[in-house]
């Protein structure tokens, strides 16, 4: 199909639908958070990592930097085991920024972390991909392409996330370099650069380097790692190489310990949180060490699962718990919130995983996070990524800004002049107040059927899965790249093929 039709297709169906409002970059709350935990709780498990610390003590394995920067600061060393006297890692943490500004390829996108702002991200490093008519599949590097341009393309989505897919017809020593490619061409929103090897982490910051500037990178914010703790009190080589590189070039980390509560933690939620909150901890502290004022996100990824089968289960009560009170936890360090969003261990887009999905997604909501990537497409418990739940998720990303937009109470909401105009008896479909409102009074859904059951059945009688996915195809048939100079282009491109030949294809 030609640009052109494709532009009249797209002009005819926004002349038949309400007018959307433009959404921002980034999501400002103005509804408060839920506070779960009174300050004798909080105090409870503030002193019982303390104690994880000081008594249990974390390991960082194979990495004598790493080991070396925690000694100098007072730590003690055992071989590769760390302990803390209690407050020690605490006030290491004290140099980490409260708030700060991720910066975009294109600035109408930069985001804001911290404080009352809410980011929203894309699913992150699922091996398989699926769709209703495909099926499931290992992830290539097209559908990797596919889900930037339907992540750049949602109004709902701020953040581009990182590894949305493996693409796992490129080599993995080379695969990043597709990745942070497809990243910067693609899209131009915020996005994570690779943290599975140290030289990939440094490729990373080199493509960055190529579009955005060494030397404002120096001074700002433009690509993020995702450091992942090896759970339980364990960090390996692998992540902190990967943190330390992003850091000392002034880049982001968000440390997230992923501890699934029987497995790798005890099974009761306030020893999780009190874990959670000891290892996160030790990485934001080193991010200082290596970079004082390294931008840093403070995260937690904390679920159940089934006792019986040994399954990770999501969006369970415990879980909520949970979330509810680690952020209360993060607030007390002043550190911006990362949890996790719409997952659920559900194979397809059907009702289980909309049902986990919003359970998973309303504790971080109500938590006050402020960084909700895995916010769209996650299935299987995170080893599928769909396109149908994409912009299911997406959608819904959208309802929920809507929510955390809060009510303004004054005289144009109370609806004075509409009454005066109606009176009593009258509907108010007519009046003035409606026509200068209804268009964006209520959030418009795209996905969601509200017809008459007649004319849902002469339609097709398609459900939400089949909705999904002619939406997601005629979003990919209309997309649009943004612009890059094409000199940065040729650049990135002949940095890829030089750091390529470098090496030869490696598969595991």
């Amino acid at each position: 199909m030609s640009r052109s039709a494709r532009d009249r297709r797209r002009d005819n169906r926004a002349d038949s639908e309400p007018t959307r409002r433009k959404a921002p970059a980034f999501l400002r709350r103005s509804i408060p958070a839920y506070e779960l935990l009174d300050e004798e709780s909080l105090l409870r498990l503030e002193d019982h990592a303390e104690w994880l610390l000081s008594e249990i003590g974390i390991e960082i394995r194979d990495d004598a930097e790493a080991l070396r920067l925690f000694e100098q600061a007072g730590a003690r060393v055992d071989g590769e085991l760390l302990r803390f006297e209690r407050g020690q890692v605490r006030e290491l943490c004290r140099t980490a920024p409260a708030t700060f500004t991720m910066h975009a390829r294109n600035p109408a996108n930069n985001i804001e972390f911290g404080g009352s702002n809410l980011i929203f991200g894309s699913a992150y490093g699922s091996p398989f991909v699926t769709d209703l008519k495909g099926g499931r599949r290992y992830g290539r590097l097209e559908d990797f392409q596919n889900f930037i341009k339907l992540t750049y393309m949602s109004p709902w989505l701020h953040h581009q996330s990182g590894t949305i897919c493996e693409p796992v017809d490129v080599a993995v020593n080379k695969r990043h370099l597709d990745m942070v490619y497809a990243h910067l061409r693609y899209s131009d929103k915020p996005f994570m650069g690779s943290v599975t090897a140290p030289e990939r982490a440094e490729d990373s910051l080199a493509m960055a380097g190529i579009v955005f500037g060494e030397e404002f990178m120096q001074q700002n914010l433009v690509i993020q790692g995702n450091i992942n703790v090896n759970s339980p009190l364990v960090y390996d080589n692998t992540m902190t190489a990967a943190l330390r590189t992003y850091a000392a070039a002034n880049q982001g980390n968000v440390i997230s310990p992923f501890i699934m509560g029987g497995a790798m933690s005890p099974v009761t939620q306030p020893a999780i949180i009190a874990q959670a909150h000891a290892e996160v901890m030790v990485g934001i502290a080193l991010t200082q060490l290596v970079r004082p004022g390294a931008p840093v996100v403070y995260g937690s990824f904390l679920t159940t699962m089934d006792l019986r089968s040994g399954a990770p289960t999501f969006g369970t009560p415990e879980s909520t718990l949970a979330t509810l009170a680690i952020s209360q936890l993060s607030r007390r360090m002043g550190l911006p919130f990362r949890c996790g969003g719409h997952l659920t261990a559900s194979k397809v887009a059907d009702a289980q995983a909309m049902m986990e999905s919003t359970n998973a997604m309303n504790p971080a909501i109500m938590a006050g996070a402020n960084f909700i990537f895995q916010a769209a497409g996650w299935l299987e418990s995170g080893l599928t990524i769909g396109y149908e739940k994409f912009v299911m998720d997406a959608e819904q990303c959208g309802a929920i800004a809507r929510v955390v937009d809060g009510l303004q109470v004054d005289e144009d909401q109370l609806a004075v002049d509409a009454y005066r105009e109606v009176g009593v008896g009258t509907n108010f479909l007519g009046v003035g107040h409606t026509m200068r409102h209804y268009r964006h009074a209520n959030f418009q859904a795209e996905l969601s059927d509200a017809t008459p059951f007649e004319q849902w059945t002469e339609a097709g009688s398609k459900d939400m899965q089949q909705r999904a996915y002619e939406l997601w195809n005629r979003k990919l048939e209309e997309y649009q790249a943004p612009a890059l100079d094409p000199a940065l282009d040729q650049a990135l491109l002949d940095f890829i093929a030089g750091r390529k030949a470098s090496m030869t294809d490696a598969w595991y």
